[in-house]
């Protein structure tokens, strides 16, 4: 009712002074902006549209083989996606095996001149299509080529040599029983010694590698390599 009466008390000043229906105009329009803006406001949606996150693991299929690998040790951009792949290539951070940090962006104002230790185990899974065994090939292949002086490296570890002129020369393989590891490992030079030691899983092959000098902790590199193994090929896999 008091809507009503300033309404017609509006009115009757319009009649009296024909300037006030410009106001009364200006009042209307005012007020309809107004309720506009809160229909607006009350209607506008409050979620914000996020992009979705990755998962932490990934179930791909290698040599038809099932593994579930962290998504973020995953190094090549195009491998993240679940699914049969012929190969996928992982890297860890050693000795804590978590996958590594997204890397940082390096200029040549921020690029450090001292070369940085490798502090990463990398990991190929790829399909072997039935070739050799990489058991069968130390056994059989490689003491072709092999010096015949084994020589003690640490306890339970040793090194033979590979013949210069045979396709394995400048190379060394380290062997150990407890825990099993084999490796053929580069030698030091103008870059550090690398090693790689392989390993099959039903139709897959897992080819680690790792820097020579990490031989002096070779029970914790075989041991990572099993963690590493099992992980993958877990439950979930």
């Amino acid at each position: 009712m008091t809507l009503l009466s300033t309404a017609q008390h509006i009115a009757r000043d319009t009649r009296k002074d024909p300037r006030s229906h410009m106001v009364l105009i200006m009042v209307a329009v005012t007020i309809t902006a107004g309720a506009v803006a809160l229909v607006a406001y009350l209607l506008w949606p409050t979620w914000v549209a996020r992009p979705a996150s990755a998962p932490d693991r990934l179930p791909v299929s290698v040599g038809a083989t099932l593994f579930n690998v962290p998504t973020a040790a995953i190094r090549r951009k195009i491998q993240r996606h679940s699914g049969p792949q012929e190969r996928v290539d992982l890297s860890f951070v050693f000795p804590s095996l978590e996958p590594p940090d997204a890397p940082k962006h390096v200029s040549a104002d921020t690029i450090e001149e001292k070369v940085q230790p490798i502090d990463r185990i990398f990991v190929s899974i790829s399909a072997h299509h039935d070739t050799l065994a990489p058991d069968t090939r130390v056994r059989t292949i490689y003491p072709r080529y092999l010096g015949q002086a084994a020589t003690p490296v640490d306890d339970g570890l040793t090194m033979r040599t590979f013949r210069d002129g045979s396709p394995y020369a400048n190379e060394d393989l380290f062997s150990a029983a407890t825990p099993s590891l084999n490796a053929r490992c580069t030698r030091d030079g103008q870059t550090p010694g690398m090693c790689l030691s392989e390993r099959r899983v039903d139709g897959a092959d897992l080819t680690f590698r790792f820097p020579r000098s990490w031989l002096s902790q070779w029970r914790d590199v075989a041991n990572a390599m099993d963690r590493l193994t099992a992980q993958m090929r877990g439950p979930k896999g």
